[in-house]
C-alpha cells in the first residue's frame, strides 16, 4: 500500500480517501491547512498509487492500516471520508490503542437493499470510466476541481473491476461495529447538510451509538465535503485537533 508522508511537525493524522479516487483528493484540504501537521495519506489497495494490489475487502484495508500504524509507534488522529469514514470506524472500534481521535465524514453506516443489482449496473458503467467525457460527468458530482480532474481520470480508468465491486459492495452493506461503542477517544461524525437522507441517518446512527461522541451537518455541502469546502472543513478539523469537541 503506497503511503504519502509529508510534514515533520505537529500531530499526526491519518487522511483515509474515499472510493474510488485516491489520496490525490486530499490536496485541496492540505493546501488550506494553517498549521504543521504530520500526514500519512495512503492510497488504499486497488486506489491510486496501489491499485497492483487489488482490494478485496474491508477486513484487508484494515489489516494494511493496523500495520501501517503499529509500525509507527504512536496513536495518531484519524480522519476519514465516505468508504475511508468506515475504515476510519473499524480502526478505532478494533485498535482504539493506535487512533488518538477520529473524525468521521459522510461514512454510510446502514446496509442498503438489493446491492446485487448496484452492483450489475456497476459493471455496466464500467466501460464509461475510461471515457473522458463520462469522467467529466463523474467528476462533477463528486465535487472533484478542475485541477484534480487528470489524477482522477487516471485513477478510476485504472481500477479494475474487481476492486471496484468489492469497494462498493463492502460500502453498501456496511454496518456500526460493535467496538465503536467502545472506542474512548475524542469522535466528531459530519455528513453534508444536502447529502442523501441514508446519508444523514447514518450519521445520526454513528453518533448515537458512541456515547460522547460530536454529530454535526456542514452547510451547503453533499457528499463531497473535503473537496466542496476544503478552506471551512480545513478550519474545522484544526479546531478539533485542538479540542477534540463538537460545536
Amino acid at each position: 500500500m503506497f503511503v504519502d508522508a509529508r510534514g515533520d511537525a505537529g500531530p499526526p493524522v491519518l487522511l483515509l480517501h474515499g472510493g474510488g479516487v485516491g489520496g490525490w483528493m486530499w490536496q485541496p484540504l492540505a493546501a488550506e491547512l494553517r498549521r504543521p501537521l504530520r500526514l500519512l495519506v495512503p492510497d488504499l489497495p486497488g486506489h491510486g498509487r496501489s491499485a497492483a494490489t487489488p482490494y478485496v475487502s474491508h477486513a484487508q484495508a484494515l489489516e494494511a492500516l493496523t500495520t501501517l500504524l503499529r509500525a509507527r509507534g504512536e496513536p495518531v488522529a484519524v480522519v476519514g471520508f465516505s468508504l475511508g469514514a468506515q475504515l476510519a470506524v473499524l480502526l478505532a472500534a478494533t485498535a482504539p490503542e493506535l487512533v488518538s481521535r477520529v473524525l468521521v465524514v459522510s461514512a454510510q453506516a446502514k446496509p442498503v437493499p438489493f446491492v446485487g443489482l448496484t452492483l450489475a449496473l456497476l459493471d455496466l458503467t464500467l466501460p464509461l470510466a475510461r471515457r473522458r467525457w463520462f469522467s467529466r460527468l463523474q467528476a462533477r458530482e463528486l465535487f472533484i476541481p478542475d485541477a484534480l480532474f487528470d489524477v482522477w481520470f487516471e485513477t478510476s480508468a485504472a481500477m479494475t473491476r474487481e476492486s471496484l465491486r468489492a469497494a462498493v459492495g463492502e460500502n453498501l452493506r456496511f454496518t456500526v461495529p460493535p467496538g465503536w461503542a467502545r472506542f474512548p477517544g475524542p469522535a466528531l461524525v459530519l455528513a453534508g447538510e444536502r447529502e442523501a437522507g441514508l446519508m444523514k441517518r447514518s450519521a445520526a446512527l454513528l453518533q448515537r451509538a458512541l456515547p460522547g461522541s460530536g454529530l454535526e451537518y456542514f452547510p451547503e455541502c453533499g457528499h463531497g465535503i473535503p473537496l466542496q469546502q476544503p478552506a471551512r472543513f480545513a478550519r474545522r478539523l484544526e479546531r478539533w485537533l485542538d479540542d477534540g469537541a463538537a460545536l
